[in-house]
């Protein structure tokens, strides 16, 4: 049984294996993305965080999905030129997962677990939902896809 995000290694967009122990003291913020999504343009609010507070220890994890309205059906290449043209991206892209269901990644379900959603419900609802984890590797508190980056701030430089 996992008892932290260290605990996990995951597939870059370039295919590289990244063990997420490499984060370690550090505060994590793991989002599952799209890149035609309404919510796309939140990649900007990420970026942002990951520019102000990357040298403060803050990390920003993206996770490409294509489980809602198949709006990442792109492949790794494409999504990595979507994100770094259209915004920028700099913080670390993960290779395309599940969240959700039989083929959920394993990550995801860690996630999951330690934080349920809306009436405890452990379904990823919609792209960009977000996950903060604290220093420790263990998950502190979990977002919807409408609360914007911005809004996540105050809580990530508390644990900053």
């Amino acid at each position: 049984m996992s008892t932290s995000i260290y605990d996990f290694t995951c597939k870059t967009l370039r295919g590289a294996n990244k063990p997420l122990s490499e984060y370690a003291g550090k505060v994590v913020l793991v989002v599952n993305t799209a890149s035609k999504c309404g919510f796309t343009p939140q990649y900007e609010g990420l970026e942002i965080l990951h520019k102000e507070l990357g040298d403060k220890g803050l990390e920003v994890l993206g996770f490409p999905c294509n489980q809602f309205g198949k709006q990442e059906a792109g492949t790794e290449s494409e999504i990595g030129e979507f994100c770094q043209i259209n915004y920028g991206v700099g913080f670390q892209m993960f290779a395309k997962i599940e969240v959700n269901g039989d083929g959920a990644d394993p990550l995801y379900n860690y996630l999951k677990d330690a934080r349920r959603g809306v009436l405890g419900s452990k379904r990823i609802k919609w792209n960009f939902t977000k996950f903060l984890v604290g220093k420790d590797g263990k998950v502190v508190k979990r977002y919807g896809s409408t609360t914007k980056p911005s809004a996540i701030r105050a809580d990530i430089e508390a644990l900053l």
